[in-house]
């Protein structure tokens, strides 16, 4: 016999359109000289823009991969024995100044309060086995990442409720949403234990206000409850308005020795921020010690190799490498998405307003055949199998209005987006002549029936004007 969870692994979520989308590309991926008419992958959130500025600093710096130190020893066999889950002190050191370059200095962050972790989805699911437990609730903005429900609830038992968002106010948080959730979790007698926001969202791409900060904190310390909030995306904004981390937030308003701040923690990653998925670095940083103790103990179950902790401290280290790449980065970022916006724009596709991540929220309303969310998922699937693009439908992400998709620009080149802009063209205007064709059909058809409904003399009458006109 197998445990439950083996048999039960629809919790998982696999069987989310989200991931449907990348076995789709899997069977069919673009290639532009092997497989030119396949599928293009745009529901993938990676960084693909710098990687030169990483391979660069690699060149120059071969001590680094060798394995050796700045008197040309090498800290091979050393690396190899490492077994501390804290993590190597260097590497912390250089994280935690990444972490406080990146929200430009604004807050310093204590290395002793890191918790690495084998990547943001490891981070993730620690903390809520850190602070819920099974049946209790988390509170989530929408639209959220698809994957939450698998990271946050397949192994710990916890419960998603969502606070709705809408398009009327681009989907910000509001007070009134936030209480809604609240007593809609307590009608499914669900314990409320935090907030979970992703500052810089994903999938909008727009870092949260001042004023949904407030908000937050404001509900928190009433209701006292925690608050986590994913930071991964925070390298990513390239526009105003500006990143505000909640650490900074507590620091502002005094509150970092007060009681709040132990239910305050952030979760902070190099996938997006330094374009490294497959390093799976991931981090939990947090002021309550108890949390701090309790997730390093699990944080044995999912290390980071000390091979990569050396490579990477000796990478963030080096603070001219690291200015140079926030700032070419940002500026990739913003050409990437100025270029995605524009070109849907020529075809009557909007885009929320967004300063930061990699990827837009599609506004692809008007090309719903019904407004349900049944109609959105015949979109996308006519956009997934005719278009051959995969992007990741709003249902997905949990929005409470169909017809938003999210679409990544990050992870292809500037001539496969441009392609991909291409083809979504061609879908439109096909669109637009078969519209057209179907309306003038109907108006066809309704005359037909408007003209076989009309009596005899209708008919004697219109000759008989149309002989008098004839003859003026």
């Amino acid at each position: 016999m197998l445990s439950s969870k083996v048999t039960d692994c629809n919790a998982h979520g696999q069987d989310s359109s989200y991931f449907l989308g990348w076995q789709e590309y899997e069977k069919n991926p673009y290639h532009e000289v092997n497989n030119p008419n396949g599928i293009i992958q745009m529901g993938l959130a990676e960084n693909q823009l710098s990687f030169n500025i990483l391979e660069s600093w690699i060149e120059n710096n071969p001590t680094a991969t060798q394995f050796k130190n700045n008197d040309d020893q090498s800290v091979f066999k050393e690396l190899a024995l490492f077994q501390d889950y804290h993590g190597l002190p260097s590497f912390k050191k250089a994280f935690v100044q990444f972490m406080s370059e990146i929200r430009g200095n604004t807050f310093t962050f204590d290395p002793n309060n890191l918790v690495l972790t084998a990547g943001a989805t490891s981070a993730s699911e620690t903390l809520m086995f850190c602070v819920a437990n099974p049946g209790d609730a988390f509170l989530i903005p929408t639209p959220y990442y698809p994957a939450f429900d698998r990271d946050l609830k397949w192994r710990t038992g916890a419960e998603i409720v969502p606070i709705h968002c809408s398009s009327s106010n681009g989907f910000r948080i509001t007070r009134s949403a936030l209480e809604d959730a609240y007593q809609q979790a307590q009608k499914k007698d669900l314990k409320v234990k935090g907030i979970f926001v992703t500052n810089p969202s994903n999938p909008l791409g727009t870092s949260l206000s001042m004023h949904e900060l407030d908000l937050i904190f404001n509900f928190i310390s009433t209701k006292n409850i925690h608050l986590i909030s994913d930071e991964v995306y925070s390298g990513t904004v390239f526009s105003s308005p500006k990143f505000t981390s909640v650490m900074e937030v507590l620091k502002n308003k005094n509150l970092m020795k007060s009681e709040v701040s132990n239910r305050v923690h952030i979760i902070c990653s190099l996938s997006k921020d330094l374009g490294l998925p497959g390093f799976r670095v991931g981090a939990i940083y947090s002021g309550n010690g108890d949390v701090v103790s309790a997730a390093t103990k699990m944080s044995s179950f999912g290390l980071i190799s000390s091979q990569t902790q050396y490579l990477l401290s000796e990478m963030l280290s080096d603070r001219k490498f690291t200015k140079i790449y926030l700032s070419e980065n940002r500026r990739r970022l913003k050409h990437r998405q100025e270029t995605l916006v524009k070109g849907l724009q020529k075809v009557g596709i909007r885009c929320l307003k967004s300063n930061s991540g990699l990827f837009c929220w599609v506004d692809m309303r008007h090309l719903l055949g019904s407004k349900t969310f049944h109609g959105e998922i015949e979109l996308w699937e006519k956009i997934v199998y005719d278009v051959r693009l995969n992007i990741s439908p709003g249902s997905s992400c949990h929005c409470s209005e169909p017809g938003w998709f999210r679409v990544c620009f990050a992870n292809m080149s500037e001539e496969t987006l441009i392609l991909a802009m291409q083809r979504v063209k061609s879908f439109v205007e096909s669109m637009s002549k078969k519209n057209n064709r179907n309306r003038h059909q109907q108006i066809l058809h309704n005359s037909a029936r408007r003209t076989k409904s009309l009596p005899k003399w209708v008919f004697s009458l219109s000759l008989n004007q149309l002989e008098v006109g004839e003859q003026r």
